[in-house]
């Protein structure tokens, strides 16, 4: 190196140069297509940035795993179908074995009747979404639903199969539970409605009178009832928690019933599917009452259903099964029916409405897990 003469100019210094700057995020580039296996990859990357020790408890997300579970969902169903069966043997059996000597006309009627139920209960679920849904699949996903609703009280499994259908819709949680909602409430006061129809239309045929409960059933019913609401409202009030969920679900429940009631197709959906569907379990009841030769008309048939299924409807048994029972058997007494023959026709009530539908119903459901609608 050099030295430079002292009447040398100093060696010029580079200009500084201000850093690009960075283009926002809406001018980014993306790319156009994401890869396919991008779960796949983000799940492997969190799984290998976990211990040694939990890295184990985690199972690698894979396509055989995938189809395992899926595999599993399907054949689920049809495990809970034999259960069932083992279990509740004898009653299916003794029904069929007294069915024998009914007319198999009217007991095909029955079998018509159980199939507008499913079409009657779609109608409702259709109406309680402003989104038109696929009329075929949800028909199938309804009937379906029919066979879970027989495994859980309450009509939790038919309200989870609905759930995932709306998902796969496209319609968000919130707006899809509350579509739940609305179904489970238009459903009771459509009901009563049909049921305060009866009494007006037929006064003289309905012996109301000996159906009404005595004093102390009504204050027991009013002390439950009354004990039931003041623990929900505490449980709110106190629960800060579930203080905004709640609320938060109630806004959108209220908004979607007043979009589903500003139109009049939806609105008729939803409160004439409501009031159709235990006009059509009625039907039943009363197919197979007239197949047996029961001494009672239709409409005494059809409206000791309506108030059998009200009043067992506050006991939360898997598809009603056994409150119901003995509530109907004791209107179709109190109506003048044979104790008997009483028994015997809600024997084959259950088996149109609850085991003839279970195994098809099961099936439909597996079919629609393997398809990917659920």
């Amino acid at each position: 190196m050099y030295p430079l003469p002292l009447d040398a100019p100093p060696p010029a210094r580079p200009a500084a140069t201000d850093p690009e700057p960075e283009p926002p995020c809406s001018t980014l580039a993306l790319p156009k297509k994401l890869p396919a296996n991008l779960p796949t990859s983000l799940s492997t990357n969190l799984r290998s940035r976990l211990p040694s020790g939990l890295r184990r408890l985690v199972p690698t997300r894979s396509t055989t795993t995938a189809r395992r579970l899926r595999l599993t969902l399907t054949l689920l169903p049809l495990l809970l179908l034999g259960v069932w069966a083992a279990v509740d043997w004898r009653t299916v059996y003794g029904g069929a074995t007294r069915l024998v000597s009914a007319d198999p006309r009217w007991l095909l009627a029955g079998v018509l009747f159980t199939a507008l139920c499913s079409v009657a209960a779609a109608f409702v679920r259709q109406g309680a979404v402003p989104e038109r849904l696929p009329p075929g699949r949800l028909i199938a996903t309804q009937f379906a639903a029919g066979a879970a609703g027989q495994a859980l009280p309450g009509n939790i499994g038919a309200h989870a199969v609905v759930l995932r259908f709306l998902r796969g819709q496209g319609i968000p949680l919130p707006r899809a539970t509350a579509s739940l909602a609305l179904y489970s409430a238009v459903k009771p006061v459509a009901k009563t409605l049909v049921i305060l129809a009866f009494l007006v239309a037929f006064p003289g045929t309905l012996k109301v009178t000996e159906l009404l409960p005595k004093g102390e059933t009504l204050a027991l019913a009013g002390a439950i009832t009354g004990v039931s609401v003041a623990a929900v409202v505490t449980l709110i009030t106190t629960v800060r928690p579930l203080r905004q969920p709640l609320i938060g679900g109630l806004r959108t429940a209220l908004t979607d019933t007043r979009v589903v009631h500003s139109r009049p197709v939806r609105a008729l959906a939803l409160w004439g599917g409501a009031a159709a569907f235990p006009l059509c379990q009625g039907a039943v009841v009363a197919s197979v009452g007239t197949s047996l030769g029961l001494p009672l008309s239709w409409i005494q048939m059809v409206f000791a259903y309506l108030v059998a299924s009200t009043a067992a409807g506050a006991v939360p048994a898997p598809g009603g099964l056994g409150p119901m029972d003995a509530a109907l058997v004791f209107t179709l007494v109190a109506f003048g029916a044979p104790a008997t023959v009483a028994t015997t026709t809600v024997i084959g009530y259950r088996v149109l409405t609850v085991w003839l539908p279970l195994l098809p119903g099961t099936l439909v459901l597996s079919a629609l897990v393997r398809a990917k609608v659920l």
